[in-house]
């Protein structure tokens, strides 16, 4: 019998579960680089190039083991541009038995591995992945008859159940959380560690001068691409931050500083993300530090709650609230994205320097995500399908099961609290005590209203005001809306006059000619 079975881009590991049970002389593994998975969003040229090179040197080691590959590369004569008409004509070439996949990512891709075996006549066998601590069917038996899902309690049920982390019936160290500790601003004096990056070798150089050519107008900058497209680098990318970074990770974790957008972070998300590790080994190394003395426990629980706590849950989240998840705007929130976004021509040096950064790297830390681009687009009230297509387009660890929850959950709270506890809102003084940004701005920080003001300032009084029917009964805001009611009428129309007249500019796109208010 002979088997075609399929790799998706994002599941380069050779213990994937489409792999399980592979004939070597008879089946075949075929791998698709096509036109339709590069442009449903206006993808990072650097993210376009680490899923191809990391894809063509996954079927490379697939071959020197003895595998028989399909690879149809993205120029390749007949390309047909989509998944499921290469299916279509691999299966013209080969004349398979039955198709294997392991179940996608992303929802679309879902809905068009459900239609191959109508569409082809051949029989699809669609099996789990199983590279998740979580499968799809784990978080649905957790959420069952819960009124409120918390990332939290399904992170200890986590913990004990893969006995991570744990001292007898325990967490270790008498604490789940160990957050309290971990938000401490980078102190001037701090050495931020050189870390590791990798040289484009002759595949990726062949793939970034592809990329060059069919997608150079796409955002962000290649020259600087140093992202581990290999099982063997990324391993070195784990060990690099174990050592460089790990230690006072914890501490600084949602500390920013310009010029400095990688500080103590793991880096790892894109090679998790395309299957190059798996969070089994990766939370197992940092548990192993903090055993060996190597690293603390409020760093390592700190580290290990990202992986085990939130990417398994936004993981369950998204298939348990898709499809009509996207759609959320429980804040009607309808503003355009700023320009800026892409440009990165702002006099707001927090946005600038993260802008900025995205371009240069695809990535910014997720403090940078949360309480800048994110925090800006809540308080500015741009709809939210617009900020979530940002996200996924710019950063090279962006797959839409991780990156939409997180945008419309978190980072703008379309969901009105289904993922999140509260809006994570706040005003330039959360940015000014986690950041040196502040420092040369174009505002002033310290300012409440007026024309030299940071904008975030009354951004952030005027979307509380804005907002007050919706979120006034939030426990987690209570204090912002107790500071509120002392306010007259007139002092709060003043903040939500010089807000709209803010935001109006923004929409004339005059904003960066114009950053004191003349004009």
């Amino acid at each position: 019998m002979r088997v075609l079975r399929v790799v998706l881009g994002d599941q380069l590991s050779k213990e994937i579960s489409a792999l399980e049970g592979l004939d070597p002389l008879a089946d075949i593994v075929l791998m698709m680089e096509v036109m339709g998975e590069n442009t449903y969003a206006a993808h990072h040229k650097q993210k376009i190039v680490l899923v191809l090179s990391a894809m063509r040197h996954f079927a490379d080691e697939l071959r020197r083991s003895g595998v028989r590959v399909d690879y149809v590369p993205l120029d390749a004569p007949g390309n047909s541009g989509s998944l499921t008409t290469e299916i279509q004509r691999a299966i013209a070439r080969h004349a398979p038995d039955r198709i294997v996949v392991t179940e996608p990512g992303e929802w679309r891709v879902q809905a068009m591995a459900d239609g191959w075996e109508g569409l082809t006549g051949v029989p699809v066998e669609l099996r789990a992945d199983d590279r998740f601590f979580a499968s799809r069917a784990r978080f649905a038996v957790w959420a069952r008859g819960r009124k409120v899902w918390r990332m939290e309690y399904f992170y200890r049920e986590l913990r004990r159940e893969h006995a991570i982390l744990m001292e007898q019936d325990g967490p270790a160290g008498g604490e789940w959380n160990f957050d309290v500790e971990n938000r401490k601003p980078l102190p001037a004096s701090a050495r931020v560690p050189q870390r590791l990056r990798f040289t484009p070798d002759a595949v990726t150089r062949e793939v970034m001068a592809l990329v060059a050519q069919r997608f150079g107008e796409n955002f962000g900058e290649v020259e600087d691409f140093g992202w581990p497209v290999t099982r063997e680098d990324a391993l070195r990318a784990l060990g690099d931050f174990i050592d460089a970074g790990l230690p006072r990770f914890g501490d600084y974790q949602d500390a920013m500083k310009a010029g400095a957008p990688f500080l103590f972070h793991a880096l790892l998300a894109p090679a998790l993300n395309l299957g190059l590790l798996s969070p089994r080994e990766v939370c197992a190394a940092a548990e192993a530090a903090w055993r060996s003395g190597a690293a603390p426990l409020n760093a390592v629980e700190g580290f290990v709650r990202q992986i085990l706590g939130w990417r398994e849950y936004v993981h369950g989240f998204y298939w348990a609230v898709m499809p009509g998840y996207e759609d959320s705007n429980v804040l009607e929130a309808t503003r355009r994205l700023p320009a800026f976004y892409w440009s990165g021509e702002t006099p707001m040096r927090c946005l600038r320097e993260t802008v900025a950064s995205t371009s240069r790297y695809a990535y910014s830390h997720h403090i940078q995500r949360l309480m800048v681009t994110g925090n800006f687009a809540l308080l500015a009230g741009v709809a939210p399908r617009e900020i979530e297509r940002w996200y996924l387009a710019v950063y090279a660890d962006a797959f839409e099961w991780v990156e939409m929850p997180n945008t419309l959950g978190m980072a703008v709270f379309a969901d009105g609290g289904q993922m999140a506890s509260k809006p994570y809102a706040a005003s330039g003084a959360y940015i000014n005590r986690m950041s040196d940004f502040c420092a040369g701005c174009a505002y002033d920080v310290k300012q409440k209203t007026g024309p030299a003001a940071c904008p975030f300032n009354y951004l952030y009084w005027a979307f509380l005001i804005r907002q007050k029917e919706r979120l006034a009964h939030n426990p987690r805001l209570a204090m912002p809306y107790r500071t509120l009611a002392g306010w007259t009428p007139e002092r709060q129309a003043a903040i939500r006059a010089e807000a709209d007249a803010f935001l109006d500019r923004l929409a004339r796109d005059d904003f960066k000619l114009a950053p004191r208010g003349e004009g």
